[in-house]
């Protein structure tokens, strides 16, 4: 009996450490970016068709939890909307571990507002006022517009959490590295931002192309004051000519090899990038889809 329980303990041990998927090499762990969750757990459902042997396990939680996972060995791909930091790459290369990216598609970060509000277009510096640490517009009136249901026109700026990659890419090239301004809301997930501004007419926020929805607004985006915006859409993502357009990433540990590869192969395949095209974003490279 003793033996037994020895035997069943050390069974446990070993199916609980967080090499048990890897030394299994069908179980590839899946962690990051709210801006691709969605897109992920697709890919995945898809690939269990393509190789029913291998399972994907997707978990979202930001880039930053992503990249905390493949620095500690704890995740094969790593999902983000931004790219890794030379200190993130150092900290995983301490580790034993050697990030390598891969460009799955392409974002346009849309600044959503709720259907109500008749403002139309936005520029990247009113963005910064609005956001940025001692930006001047705190009020919608300061925009020429008057939002209805918006009691006191105080805007409510909706953010998102500082382990998103989507935060840290808003305030480099919106805010060009300032700080955040206190008093947002902050949110979780990509989701969570649409949601509330769904429900709250005097808020704006910024969140992916794929989480639009018939109850919010999103906004004409110039560069600067005065130019033509541009629509955040696919093509403009695809062609960058929107102004806060942006790769999506997949880091590995190491050059990719095994279903790891298998995987990356057939994301980057007609196939997977499909599923991207469907989910909202753009495709790495033109693709024709049923």
């Amino acid at each position: 009996m003793r033996k037994y329980l020895l035997i069943h303990c050390a069974l446990i041990t070993w199916c609980l450490s967080p090499s048990f998927g890897w030394s299994a090499g069908n179980v590839i762990q899946d962690k990051g970016s709210d801006t691709l969750v969605n897109v992920a757990q697709v890919w995945a459902e898809a690939y269990s068709k393509v190789a029913p042997k291998v399972s994907i396990a997707v978990s979202g939680g930001g880039s930053g939890t992503g990249f905390a996972a493949l620095i500690n060995g704890t995740a094969d791909i790593a999902n983000a909307s931004r790219k890794i930091k030379w200190v993130e790459k150092g900290q995983a290369r301490n580790n034993g571990h050697y990030p390598v990216e891969f460009i799955v598609g392409f974002d346009a970060l849309v600044v959503y507002v709720n259907k109500t509000n008749p403002l139309n277009t936005i520029s990247l510096e009113k963005l910064a006022e609005i956001y940025a640490e001692g930006g001047r517009i705190i009020l919608w009136d300061q925009l020429g517009v008057k939002v209805p249901g918006c009691t006191n026109q105080k805007i409510i700026r909706v953010n998102r959490e500082n382990n998103s990659g989507t935060y840290a890419y808003f305030r480099e090239e919106v805010m060009k590295n300032k700080d955040y301004r206190n008093g947002s809301m902050d949110m979780e997930g990509s989701k969570d931002v649409t949601d509330l501004i769904e429900k709250t007419p005097c808020a704006i926020g910024y969140s992916g192309l794929a989480y639009d929805n018939d109850h919010v607004k999103m906004l004409c985006v110039s560069a600067k004051e005065g130019d033509k915006c541009i629509e955040p859409s696919e093509e403009t993502a695809s062609d960058k000519s929107y102004p806060i357009a942006r790769p999506l990433f997949m880091y590995t540990d190491g050059t990719p090899t095994g279903e790891v590869e298998k995987y990356l192969d057939w994301i980057l395949s007609d196939a997977g990038q499909c599923i991207i095209k469907n989910k909202g974003y753009a495709p790495v490279r033109p693709v024709k889809c049923e």
